[in-house]
């Protein structure tokens, strides 16, 4: 054994006799990968990476788990790192489940490891506990996981800069989004952090701050409306309540919404872009087509205005609650609909944070 070898196997009996176990670890993979030891006084984050992989890992990738845990909630995680991205700093893209998915799933049916391995960015996928909600729904119906610095949201937010941090990723390059539930907790991530992230994606998701409680939830999630108007009652429409609760996205947004979805009223959708636009939003260019697999689509374009962010809303015609262009690998996805990843990150990428945390 040479001396290098030796150094990093005291060094690694060391940190397991005074109880740094995190730290052993590190220690022992640096032994394995046969990398020097860390300098006097550098530390490694427990989450980050080996930084010589393996040949598989060097040309794929690698995507690894992780607990991370802020004002007294723990969420378990997982990170997709792209290969060659030493010495770069890359673009972040946070995916956000939704109910009864977790990440590894998540990423099977949206193929955002693979859209990242090609193109080069990070894909952060925090994961809802069970215990926390027993569907694995982020709590974006309840007022404490609404707001900045309360429950899920500042849990999130805190990750995402943990992770950028630890991994040099460009903080004015980092985006979130979400699917249904996921897509809601996106859209409260976009009211409260602005600071954080450049963008935002809702697919079947609803706006910030649509319901306060269960009740309510499943109202708007049926109706689109948290409460009764005269409409429901044949009596025409009232809209005096529909945005008046919703807090407003001062990010560019993109939004995707099957206009068959029976399980979020595709009404939802527009009150996203309603939270972005206002509530009387100036005329959009509005484009018809069809995608590769034959399903047809309507898409509405709101370009940057004096007091507005840009905007994109994709009305996915006879397509349900799925994450459009999925693949079959993963749940609640319609592979038959335009790539919505695709059109995300098309979208995301030219969008910066013009301050960075």
């Amino acid at each position: 054994m040479n001396k290098h070898w030796q150094n990093l196997l005291h060094k690694a009996t060391q940190l397991t006799r005074s109880g740094r176990l995190a730290d052993a670890t590190e220690a022992i993979q640096r032994l394995l990968h046969g990398q020097r030891p860390a300098s006097p006084g550098q530390t490694t984050p427990p989450s980050a990476p080996v930084a010589k992989a393996s040949a598989t890992e060097h040309t794929k990738g690698n995507f690894i788990s992780g607990t991370h845990g802020h004002h007294q909630l723990t969420r378990n995680y997982k990170l997709y790192i792209p290969p060659g991205h030493a010495d770069q700093a890359l673009p972040l893209v946070v995916m956000l489940h939704g109910c009864k998915q977790n990440p590894d799933d998540f990423a099977a049916g949206t193929g955002m490891n693979q859209h990242a391995l090609t193109q080069g960015f990070f894909v952060l996928y925090p994961e809802q506990s069970k215990d926390a909600n027993p569907s694995a729904c982020w709590n974006w119906f309840k007022a404490n996981h609404q707001r900045r610095g309360s429950g899920e949201p500042v849990l999130i937010a805190d990750l995402t800069q943990t992770i950028t941090q630890q991994h040099g990723i460009d903080a004015q390059r980092v985006y979130v989004a979400g699917l249904s539930a996921g897509g809601a907790m996106a859209a409260v991530l976009a009211a409260a952090y602005p600071d954080v992230f450049a963008a935002v994606g809702v697919h079947s998701g609803l706006p910030a701050g649509a319901a306060n409680n269960v009740a309510q939830a499943l109202m708007v999630m049926k109706t689109g409306r948290a409460s009764f108007s005269l409409s429901d009652l044949g009596l025409g429409r009232d809209t005096s309540a529909d945005t008046a609760a919703h807090a407003a996205i001062t990010l560019p947004t993109i939004v995707f919404h099957g206009d068959a979805d029976t399980t979020v009223h595709p009404h939802n959708g527009e009150q996203v872009v309603a939270a972005v636009r206002g509530a009387a939003p100036s005329q959009p260019r509005v484009e018809h087509g069809v995608s590769a697999q034959g399903q047809p689509y309507t898409r509405s374009i709101w370009p940057a205005e004096a007091g507005h962010a840009p905007a994109e809303y994709w009305l996915l015609h006879g397509a349900g609650h799925a994450w459009s262009g999925g693949r079959s690998a993963g749940s609640y996805t319609d592979p038959q609909g335009v790539d919505a990843s695709a059109e995300m990150l098309r979208f995301f990428f030219s969008q910066r944070q013009k301050t960075s945390f």
